[in-house]
């Protein structure tokens, strides 16, 4: 019984440590302990946690915010004030208003409390199949309050894509006490791959040791690395994503012929169907570097590491370019922003160790392949700037503020304080 209460606890610790970098907390299905570990959370007096339990109804958006609001106005009684007042023509939308929905619902929850919040989404299995409700939650993570946190318990893995959220440090996956840092679908792992999949730079599909040279055009290959993309996908999912122009039955037909096609590229049926969801079949074994880099990158985050350089450097030689280079779909977009983050960070904190070992120059050229990556990133900018200026090299850093200057404002982008105070201290 000890044994037990120790495993909770250590749970609970693991869980309450990762609050301060993830917005959102997935506890895996296959934990022992997650309905224990949830009851305590809910006992805890440091914490204000809000509970809701989804249920069969939860289909869709509106139901789900109609009932979530109304149990969690019998938790704290002016939840739900400005999302009454949204008219329910916003419903009729989704897609248009979705953006309007989380802010709105995001101004309810930062009238909580001024403490540690949590919002707990019980049972959240009944949102499988609601493709809605799952947008709606993906996108709230990265909206939330500075302190509040989103806390997911389920039965089977959310539909959602935790890879590219724990890419950019903005979710954590646990199975008791552990922090799950590899194998985060626990569908694509074994000793021997049939299929080699190279989504980060120009992407490649390689078959029993050949390249897949015959797509029958871009959708069968996109398709393919769609559904590696989750745990699961519905076909509406897939529709609204690749066809969303269509009405449901033409887009339904156009699916049933990619994935045809994507099955004649491969030669074998790569997309299974089990009652209302797809997936790459679980029985082939398939190396995919995007799960390989996010596994390096926790890896890097571990402080029990025995070489987080060593790691960190494996992250940036697997980044070989922006996910699905070349492509400019929406759900393409938001992957590759999510996995630039990834490759950032490895590349700043690579700089960082040769900082400590007194190899600037070396800190100097990681900061500068991090500006090639994404140049509107201020922190790589200011990282830079005091580099230079530590170095004595204090005309270089304002030259590169100058840089700053010029690109920001052919974007229409400001500056922020922080930048210009490290500019103003470097010139005094």
């Amino acid at each position: 019984m000890n044994n037990i209460n120790t495993l909770i606890d250590q749970f609970y610790q693991t869980m309450r440590s990762h609050l301060q970098d993830a917005k959102l907390i997935v506890l895996h299905p296959k934990s022992r302990y997650r309905s224990v570990v949830l009851a305590r959370l809910l006992n805890d007096p440091e914490i204000a946690t809000f509970y809701y339990a989804m249920n069969h109804d939860d289909r869709t958006l509106k139901t789900f915010i109609e009932n979530a609001t109304h149990d969690l106005a019998n938790q704290h009684p002016s939840f739900g004030k400005h999302l009454n007042m949204l008219p329910q023509s916003v419903y009729e939308n989704v897609s248009e208003n979705l953006g309007l929905i989380q802010d709105t619902f995001i101004r309810e929850i930062s009238e909580l409390s001024d403490g540690l919040n949590i919002i707990v989404l019980d049972e959240f299995d009944h949102t499988d199949e609601a493709d809605d409700v799952l947008d709606f939650v993906e996108g709230l993570v990265d909206k939330l309050p500075e302190n509040c946190h989103l806390l997911l318990n389920s039965r089977t893995l959310p539909r959602i894509p935790v890879i590219a959220m724990i890419a950019r440090r903005k979710a954590a996956l646990l199975l008791d006490g552990d922090l799950v840092e590899r194998d985060f679908y626990q569908n694509y792992r074994g000793e021997n791959y049939r299929l080699q999949v190279f989504a980060l730079g120009p992407s490649n599909v390689i078959l029993d040791n050949k390249t897949v040279e015959s797509w029958e055009g871009h959708l069968p290959r996109l398709l393919f690395f769609f559904a590696l993309d989750r745990p699961i996908v519905t076909r509406s999912e897939i529709c609204h994503a690749f066809w969303p122009e269509l009405d449901t039955d033409q887009a339904v037909n156009v699916f049933h012929v990619t994935k045809r096609r994507l099955h004649k590229a491969l030669g074998l049926d790569v997309l299974m169907h089990n009652e209302n969801y797809y997936q790459i079949d679980p029985a082939l074994g398939v190396y995919y570097d995007v799960l390989a880099f996010v596994e390096t990158l926790m890896q890097g985050r571990n402080p029990n590491t025995s070489s987080q350089f060593d790691a960190w450097q494996e992250a940036s030689r697997l980044y070989r370019g922006p996910f699905l280079q070349g492509h400019n779909e929406p759900w393409i977009d938001k992957r590759r922003a999510a996995f630039r983050v990834g490759y950032l960070e490895a590349l700043t904190n690579m700089a960082t160790t040769w900082i400590e070992r007194d190899k600037k120059e070396m800190a100097l050229r990681l900061y500068r392949q991090a500006l090639d990556e994404d140049f509107s990133k201020e922190e790589v900018h200011r990282k830079m700037m005091s580099l230079y200026a530590n170095m004595g090299r204090r005309a270089e850093a304002v030259s590169h503020f100058q840089q700053i200057e010029r690109f920001f404002n052919d974007q229409g982008l400001k500056i922020s304080p922080e930048t210009l105070q490290l500019f103003n201290d470097i010139k005094a």
